[in-house]
C-alpha cells in the first residue's frame, strides 16, 4: 500500500496562523503559530518534521509574503486565489480553514497562482513604490501652484507644466526670501521671455508674507524629499535591471514610446517570464485590456476592458500615448485612424493593448521590434 503524502494548508491572517497537516485519509493536525520571525521558524520546523512535501496559503493582502520568505527555500508552495477556495463547496470557518485548504490541495483541486523570481519581486517594489512616489509628486506640486496663487504668483500660467525647471527654481528662491520680480525674472527659461514679453514680470509681482514663505518652505522640502526617492528608486532599479535583464530591456526599448525606465515597469510587471503566457491574447486578457464578450440575444450589452493588473496597465496607457506622439510610427496611424470613429480614450486604450501584443511578440522571438511593411493594393 503506497504511502500517502503530507501536504499542509495554511490559513493566513494578520497575526496568527493556522496551520493543517493532512497525515492520513481522515486524519490532521491543527496547529497555532505567530506571524512574527520566531513563529514563522517554529512553523517551518513543524511541518518539515511532519516531512510535508506541499504547502498552499491564500493570497490574503500582503500577509502572505512574509511567510512566503521564509517557506519559500525549504517547500513547493503554492499561492491560491481565496476566490477559488470559496468556491469549493465545504466547512468554511475561522478554524477550519486551513484544514479545507489541505483537504483541497490533498485532492489537487487548487491552481496556483504565479509568483515571480525574488530578482522581479524586488524590481516590482521598487516601481511600485516609484509609482506611489509619483502621485505625492502631483499633489506637492498642486499644493505649490494653489501657494504661489495665494501669493499672485502667476508664472505658473505661462509655463507648460508646474513641475517644469523655471517653477521650481522661483519656488527654491522665494524659499530662500529672495522673491524681488527683477531677482525672479533671471530665473525665468528665455523661450519663456520671448514668447509673453513683459507678463513675465507682471505675473512675478506677488504679494508675499512671511507666513506665506514658510508654507512654501514645507511644502518644496516635501517635494525636494520625494524628489530624491524617486531618483534613488530609479537607480537602485537601473542596477537590478542592467545586471539580470539587460538584453530584455534593451529589447523593449525598440518599441515606440517605451523608454528605459517604462521597459524596466513593464518587464518586472509581466513577471519576467513571457512563456506564461502562451499567447499575446492571454497577457492582453490578464493585464485588463482585452474587452468584455458581454453578448446577450444577439445584442452587445459591453464592451469596457476587464479587470487585471492596474500597475501595467497604468504604465502601458502612459507609453501608448508617447507612440501616439511618435512621427513616422505605425501605432500614431492607427490611433489617428481609430480617432475618427471612437474617441480619444478609447483609441488610446487600442493603442495600449496593441503595444502589448508587440511586447509579447518581441520578448516571446527575442528580436526587436520593427514597423510593419505597407502592402500597396495593385490598381
Amino acid at each position: 500500500m503506497n504511502k500517502l503524502k503530507r501536504v499542509c494548508g495554511l490559513d493566513v491572517h494578520k497575526d496568527i496562523i493556522f496551520a493543517c497537516v493532512k497525515k492520513e485519509k481522515y486524519q490532521s493536525e491543527v496547529k497555532q503559530f505567530s506571524t512574527t520571525t520566531q513563529g514563522l521558524s517554529e512553523l517551518s520546523h513543524w511541518i518539515k518534521g511532519e516531512h510535508v512535501e506541499k504547502v498552499a496559503m491564500e493570497s490574503t493582502g500582503i500577509y502572505w509574503m512574509p511567510v512566503w520568505r521564509a517557506l519559500e527555500s525549504d517547500f513547493k508552495l503554492l499561492l491560491v486565489n481565496p476566490y477559488f477556495i470559496k468556491q469549493m463547496p465545504g466547512r468554511k470557518s475561522d478554524v477550519q480553514d486551513a484544514q479545507w485548504i489541505a483537504t483541497l490541495l490533498d485532492k489537487e483541486l487548487l491552481k496556483g497562482s504565479v509568483v515571480p523570481d525574488k530578482t522581479i519581486r524586488v524590481l516590482r517594489d521598487y516601481m511600485r513604490r516609484y509609482a506611489q512616489l509619483q502621485g505625492q509628486m502631483t499633489r506637492c506640486l498642486q499644493q505649490i501652484e494653489k501657494q504661489l496663487s495665494r501669493c499672485n504668483i502667476k508664472i505658473a500660467s505661462l509655463s507648460s507644466t508646474i513641475g517644469s525647471k523655471t517653477v521650481i527654481d522661483i519656488v527654491a528662491s522665494i524659499c530662500k526670501g529672495q522673491y524681488q520680480p527683477e531677482q525672479l525674472l533671471k530665473l525665468v527659461h528665455g523661450r519663456i521671455r520671448n514668447k509673453h514679453g513683459e507678463k513675465v514680470k507682471q505675473a512675478l509681482e506677488g504679494i508675499i508674507d512671511e507666513h506665506d514663505i514658510f508654507l512654501l518652505r514645507q511644502i518644496y522640502a516635501d517635494y525636494i524629499h520625494i524628489h530624491d526617492q524617486c531618483e534613488a528608486l530609479v537607480g537602485q532599479a537601473q542596477k537590478v535591471a542592467d545586471e539580470y535583464y539587460q538584453q530584455e530591456i534593451e529589447l523593449l526599448q525598440t518599441i515606440p514610446g517605451i523608454k528605459k525606465l517604462s521597459a524596466i515597469i513593464i518587464f518586472a510587471e509581466i513577471g519576467g517570464k513571457i512563456n506564461l503566457f502562451e499567447t499575446a491574447q492571454n497577457l492582453t486578457g490578464w493585464c485588463g485590456l482585452r474587452p468584455k464578450n458581454d453578448e446577450s440575444a444577439g445584442k452587445i450589452k459591453s464592451r469596457s476592458i476587464t479587470k487585471g493588473n492596474k500597475y501595467l496597465r497604468r504604465i502601458l496607457v502612459q507609453t501608448g500615448w508617447a507612440a501616439s506622439r511618435t512621427r513616422n510610427c505605425y501605432l500614431k496611424t492607427k490611433f489617428e485612424q481609430l480617432s475618427i470613429r471612437k474617441s480619444s480614450k478609447k483609441a488610446l486604450i487600442a493603442i495600449a493593448r496593441k503595444q502589448l501584443v508587440i511586447i509579447w511578440n518581441v520578448l516571446s522571438k527575442n528580436e526587436p521590434y520593427a514597423e510593419p511593411q505597407i502592402v500597396l493594393s495593385p490598381e
